[in-house]
């Protein structure tokens, strides 16, 4: 069967280009291509997935590139973390893919593959080959996705509670006759009494394992389902065979009731694990819950009820008292207090007027608004919240690969340590029932399942009680990192200051003020707005702006040439402000020269935060080093780190020295060092720091670059977010511990004897849940910077 795939290429340059690309694929066996330069395509028709695979590489060692794209689904039919690592091996062996991960905690898979190549339709049937279900969403439908996931998840919960039910009901009888067994009772059951209610029990209430036995045998693979209906089925028919042997005779030597209790103890532990999987997943049904499905849009000369997926980003909307925003964008009429808890975790609700920033999910609280769509979807602020959650639940830590590996072989090695478990049992003379008993018991008590839950449990539920308090985590290995911060060093603008400078004195004349006013129209530094703010009437427009990173702006207002920012900057302009009155403490001064001369200076003032002094306590409370670095001059510098009892500042520094004390510190601190900015001369440092922090209120570019993002400018979710980090990992290396001991334990217990296959499967029940509610813990965590600080 022939393959025919298009893919994007990219770096083409011209028309032959496309031709050497032709021509390089076409030497391939079993390859033959086409190239659209103008398109920017390449047919490719391959005989076989190797030349497929072929085919693609080959591209890459043109000198060209492919687009990747990810694809992320619903995944069906997983019983045990082995069954994960099997279709991860799979999905990463197709044609086109480049990385795949499926997390057996949330039931889904990402993968990356090339454009072209990998489509949901082939990744469907790779996963179907496998013996899964997928199930595919995009864009708006994710929330659909979701919400049909979680009603078969509540058909499938309501299916396993009623067999459960029946399951136990009919076992009971049966752990009755144990006790019989076991000399309590004088009295046993008939066999043909034993055989009635452990038959049900075993191919009815156990038919989920034999479905995913056969699934995965058919597969070429083992997981939990085989050693679960391996184990059952051996003492199940072994009590069979003695019963037809020996008829009535038998009574008091068979083993329904192992079988039954086995697969009793072991659905109760599947139905208690499911419950808590769908519980560590709430982060993300909430975040989409929060999004509206229907908007309010003025459309010719009336308000029409549209789909969310119809509004276009200028679009005017109405928003109603207690409605949700439905888009990003800015308050046009009306002004109202916002809830913004659900964002950016702040419980006050929020004074919000005309020109206002407004986002998606934040409910109305008190007034009729108009707003124009900014960002609609997916591009919303509460988009690339979803989107960045995901995106860290669905990571995995390096030692996770580790842990796929042993799950992967895990199974084999259990039931080759089960069948040399029953022979030495035989050969030593313990007779056929008691080697059996043992090798059932070895099979049942040993699950990957709890290996396979220990990390992703806890990293969804910490990932996700985070979001819920406004602190985003991008990825695992940022969490891994975070928990090991021993300094930070601060940008003041914005981060620890409000961000919002007034203007404390102009030393000059009004016309100055007015052509520095003007320059700065185009700017988005709060300096700048300050003394925009300051300027009255109308502004001329410059006619050449130049900004200089770090040091100010420079250009032409009506003639005239124009130097505006710090002492720096005054020197490229061949001034030395240095004879001037020096400012008082706390003050920055922003220095104007007009055609070569010094015409005057503004004072500035930026407020620190009131939560920044708190801040910077609870680190050193916990030995976090904090340091401050900005490009103000030195006086404004030094003031700000007496105030906060900072450990050390950096004044007069560029975004290319920012970077630079990073280096430093992280040279010398026996720890790693994170960064916290907001701004676009911050985003340099964030990438080169061990742990980039942004503020959410800041510039695109720095969220974009950090790999933790506050959504509120609170300086103390600094430590909380610290906190968060070393709370999942303690829970992670909790759960693995219990992963291990029940099976490094468990297995030599069952081995010699000291387990019947009944506790065996409790115990087996009792792993899973023990992780998974030891991870649910996390949901308990809340921020603790602020209660610290009223405590001290």
């Amino acid at each position: 069967m022939t393959i025919s795939i298009q893919v994007p290429v990219k770096g083409m340059s011209c028309a032959a280009c496309g031709d050497r690309i032709g021509r390089g694929l076409s030497e391939l066996e079993g390859v033959t291509a086409s190239v659209n330069f103008a398109l920017e395509l390449c047919a490719i028709s391959a005989s076989t997935p190797e030349a497929e695979r072929a085919a693609l590489a080959r591209i890459g060692e043109l000198g060209y590139q492919t687009v990747e794209e990810t694809h992320q689904f619903a995944i069906e039919g997983m019983s045990c973390a082995a069954c994960a690592a099997r279709l991860e091996r799979v999905l990463a062996a197709q044609p086109g893919v480049v990385g795949a991960e499926v997390n057996f905690s949330l039931s889904q898979a990402r993968v990356r593959g090339v454009q072209g190549a990998v489509t949901p339709a082939s990744l469907r049937d790779a996963v179907q080959g496998a013996g899964f279900g997928a199930h595919f969403a995009s864009g708006e439908d994710k929330a659909r996705q979701l919400a049909e996931q979680a009603e078969r998840e509540r058909l499938e919960e309501r299916g396993e509670r009623r067999r459960l039910m029946v399951a136990a009901l009919l076992t009971l009888p049966l752990v009755v006759g144990m006790a019989s067994m076991a000399g309590w009772l004088p009295w046993h059951l008939p066999p043909l009494i034993e055989f009635l209610l452990a038959t049900p029990v075993q191919f009815w209430v156990g038919a989920r394992f034999y479905r995913g036995a056969w699934r995965a045998l058919r597969a070429g693979a083992a997981n939990m389902d085989v050693l679960v209906a391996t184990g059952t089925s051996a003492a199940y028919g072994y009590s069979v065979w003695i019963w037809l042997k020996l008829g009535s005779a038998a009574m008091g030597h068979l083993y329904f009731e192992a079988s039954a209790v086995v697969i009793t103890l072991v659905s109760l532990g599947k139905w208690l694990e499911g419950r808590a999987k769908r519980s560590t997943r709430t982060a993300i049904v909430e975040l989409m819950a929060l999004r509206p499905q229907q908007a309010r849009v003025w459309r010719g000369d009336q308000w029409q009820q549209c789909a969310i997926a119809e509004v276009l980003k200028g679009d005017r909307i109405q928003v109603l008292v207690g409605e949700r925003i439905p888009v990003d964008g800015v308050i046009l009429a009306g002004e109202s207090e916002l809830d913004e808890a659900v964002v950016t975790g702040e419980s006050v609700p929020v004074l919000r007027q005309v020109g206002d920033k407004v986002l998606e999910g934040t409910i109305n609280g008190s007034g009729l608004l108009e707003i124009e769509a900014h960002a609609v979807g997916e591009e919303s602020n509460l988009g690339r919240i979803i989107a960045l959650v995901e995106q860290a639940q669905m990571g995995k830590a390096p030692f996770q690969q580790l842990v796929d590996r042993i799950s992967a072989l895990f199974v084999p090695v259990v039931m080759i340590i089960a069948l040399l478990t029953g022979l030495l049992w035989w050969q030593l003379g313990g007779g056929l029932e008691q080697a059996l008993m043992a090798a059932v018991s070895v099979l049942v008590i040993a699950c990957p399942c709890a290996l396979g839950l220990a990390t992703p449990a806890a990293v969804v539920t910490g990932t996700g009680v985070a979001a819920r308090h406004g602190i985003l985590i991008r990825d695992i290995e940022t969490l891994q990192r975070a928990h090991g911060i021993r300094a930070v060093i601060f940008d003041k603008t914005g981060t620890l200051t409000l961000g919002r400078p007034t203007l404390e004195q102009w030393q000059g004349c009004e016309a100055d003020m007015r052509l520095a006013a003007a320059l700065q129209q185009g700017s988005e530094h709060p300096l700048a707005h300050a003394m925009l703010s300051a300027a009255s009437g109308p502004l001329p427009q410059p006619e050449s702006v130049q900004v200089h990173v770090g040091s100010g702006i420079e250009g032409r207002v009506e003639g005239h040439h124009l130097f505006i920012g710090n002492q720096s900057l005054m020197a490229t302009a061949g001034l030395d402000p240095a004879q001037c009155v020096v400012p008082e403490a706390g003050v920055t001064r922003v220095w104007v020269a007009r055609d070569g001369e010094l015409a005057g200076w503004a004072d500035l003032a930026d407020p620190l935060r009131p939560e920044s002094e708190a801040a910077v306590r609870a680190l050193q409370g916990r030995h976090i080093a904090a340091w401050l670095v900005s490009g103000d001059a030195r006086p404004a510098v030094d003031h700000a780190a007496a105030r906060l009892g900072l450990d050390g500042a950096f004044a007069q520094v560029k975004p290319e020295g920012k970077v630079e004390r990073v280096r430093e510190l992280q040279a010398k601190s026996d720890g790693l060092v994170a960064m916290i900015g907001d701004g676009v001369n911050d985003a340099p440092a964030l990438a080169a720091a061990d742990v980039g922090i942004a503020m959410g209120s800041g510039a695109e570019v720095a969220m974009e670059t950090a790999s933790i993002t506050l959504m509120r400018p609170d300086p103390r979710l600094v430590v909380d977010a610290i906190d968060i980090s070393a709370s999942t990992w303690r829970t992670i290396r909790q759960n693995l511990f219990w992963a291990f001991i029940f099976n490094t334990v468990g297995i030599p217990l069952a081995a010699f004897g000291l387990l019947s296959p009944a506790l065996a499967g409790a115990a087996m029940a009792l792993s899973s849940v023990t992780v998974l509610t030891n991870s649910l813990l996390l949901k308990r965590w809340r921020p603790r910077a602020a209660a610290w600080i009223r405590r001290t």
